[in-house]
């Protein structure tokens, strides 16, 4: 089992560039023809939210167009960018959506590996939020099926990374802890998977590990430093590819979009080492 998964999009009105500078959807464009190709193809795609940048309907009918392409099926996630019952508007086959004025909040199943989706925005704040009500839905849920290796998809991390001003707008305090008890009481869950902070970020959590995926346009700036400034910069864009067997559990790799030469051997056709 293969799947990819790309992160804060932020796909906005055709012709409108994100921060006057940056044309998400031609990145958007790029990584679906990159998906398209890569070998072997993955399962699936699942999408962790900021799918477009102001929750529109012209947005995500913009988003519908460019994923048009992609070959693989693909499973969208809510961010704090997103709008519930627009994007259930205009992607009304994807019944896993739910209802309008619900949560979107899912499960999808894939061979032997389980995908369970949370919504975690809590507008109009840009920080994350899990309530009581989707805190139970989530423990009612992983108790349904205790063994089925599982992966939680949400868009913002329960963790501090370190870069001060995502993590003002992190998930809260008081739905991260809840969340950590939740899923600690479940020995099946392979990762949490998130986004949000526009980088790769691992960590421990909850007896497993939590992770952020990067995003195939613009990143988070890299800077650690306390009072940090709020920044973005172009560094490549990227996702991830999350390969599952159950000997190994989830191995997960940082991708590139873009191509940088190669594949280059070591070894040339006598079988000597290139030095």
């Amino acid at each position: 089992m293969l799947f990819a998964q790309i992160s804060d999009l932020h796909i906005k009105r055709p012709g409108k560039l994100a921060y006057r500078r940056v044309d998400t959807a031609a990145y958007l464009e790029r990584c679906v023809a990159r998906l398209n190709t890569l070998a072997p193809r993955p399962d699936f795609v699942v999408l962790t939210g900021d799918l477009v940048d102001f929750g529109a309907r012209e947005e995500y009918e913009h988003l519908r167009r460019l994923l048009t392409p992609l070959q693989i099926p693909y499973y969208l996630v809510i961010g704090n960018h997103d709008g519930r019952d627009a994007l259930r508007d205009v992607f009304p086959e994807h019944t896993y959506l739910g209802k309008p004025g619900g949560f979107v909040q899912y499960t999808a199943m894939f061979g032997a590996l389980r995908l369970v989706a949370l919504d975690t925005q809590d507008p109009p704040n840009g920080g994350g939020k899990l309530c009581d009500a989707r805190l139970e839905w989530l423990e009612a849920t992983l108790a349904s099926d205790t063994a089925t290796p599982t992966v939680i998809a949400m868009h913002h991390p329960p963790f501090a990374c370190g870069i001060e001003h995502m993590d003002i707008q992190a998930l809260d305090a008081n739905g991260a802890a809840k969340l950590a008890a939740v899923v600690r009481r479940f020995d099946n869950i392979e990762r949490v998977i998130c986004g949000h902070v526009h980088r790769p970020i691992h960590t421990r959590f909850a007896g497993t590990v939590a992770s952020v995926c990067p995003s195939p346009a613009h990143q988070v700036a890299l800077d650690l430093r306390e009072g940090g400034p709020s920044a973005w910069v172009l560094d490549p864009p990227s996702f991830q590819l999350h390969r599952f067997t159950p000997e190994t559990g989830l191995v997960s790799h940082l991708a590139f979009v873009d191509d940088a030469g190669g594949a280059h051997p070591f070894y040339d056709a006598s079988g000597t080492l290139i030095d």
